[in-house]
């Protein structure tokens, strides 16, 4: 039997607002938080605007209200084709190049089921990438960074959940497998901007006295790194 004029409307009524929830955890948390989801599509296309950035294995991206990782996740999926292009073909620099993605990519998120979805996330992705278990130094380490790289916290009032400074790492990665960390407070990197409107997260940083490290840790390896790392969990 025809669909009539009204079925019709009426089916695509009921589908927008199918649409409109799948985009919504609940009304309550729109109302305090102003929580909602950003399609799939349209993260794409942002990011597509700065797609030289998002296959840039090295270049690092900030996400202040990072949900459950609408954004950082497929920032993580291009890091990791750009790391399978330019290294798939040596397992060690593969792992490690694949690593240092992941220790680029930063996030603030105020709702605590939030964070440890993104956290999860992100660490699916990169164990798929790698085909590792949980008992694989890599698996560890990519924990590791994401306890630090993905903050629980309010970024407007730049404080962690527990009311401490927000800090975020710089990772470098040096030579032969080791990893550089310094530690910055965000309220510092946010000053970036008055001393220059060129470059990304770090990049005027020893410039100023103001960008002085917080904490600066020796070179280490994955396994040095992991053991520095004791109490960090998703």
């Amino acid at each position: 039997m025809p669909e009539t004029t009204q079925q019709k409307a009426r089916r695509e009524i009921d589908a927008e607002k199918g649409l409109l929830m799948s985009l919504v955890k609940s009304k309550q948390r729109v109302a305090d938080h102003g929580e909602v989801f950003t399609p799939a599509w349209m993260v794409e296309s942002m990011l597509d605007l700065v797609k030289g950035e998002t296959e840039r294995i090295d270049s690092r991206f900030l996400e202040p209200a990072c949900g459950s990782g609408n954004f950082v996740v497929p920032v993580l999926r291009r890091k990791l084709a750009a790391v399978e292009l330019k290294y798939g073909k040596s397992d060690f620099e593969r792992r490690h190049f694949a690593l240092f993605g992941l220790m680029c990519i930063y996030g603030i998120e105020l709702l605590p089921d939030n964070i440890a979805d993104c956290r999860a996330n992100l660490l699916e992705i990169f164990a798929e990438y790698l085909n590792l278990d949980e008992s694989d130094v890599f698996y560890r380490a990519a924990i590791c960074v994401l306890s630090v790289n993905l903050v629980h916290g309010d970024a407007m009032k730049m404080r962690t959940w527990d009311d401490l400074p927000i800090t975020f790492a710089e990772w470098a990665y040096l030579w032969k497998g080791r990893f550089q960390r310094r530690d910055f407070s965000l309220k510092s990197l946010t000053q970036s901007s008055a001393f220059s409107t060129e470059g990304e997260l770090f990049a005027q940083l020893g410039k100023h006295e103001i960008f002085t490290p917080t904490k600066t840790y020796p070179p280490m390896t994955v396994s040095e790194l992991v053991a520095a790392t004791p109490e960090a969990t998703l």
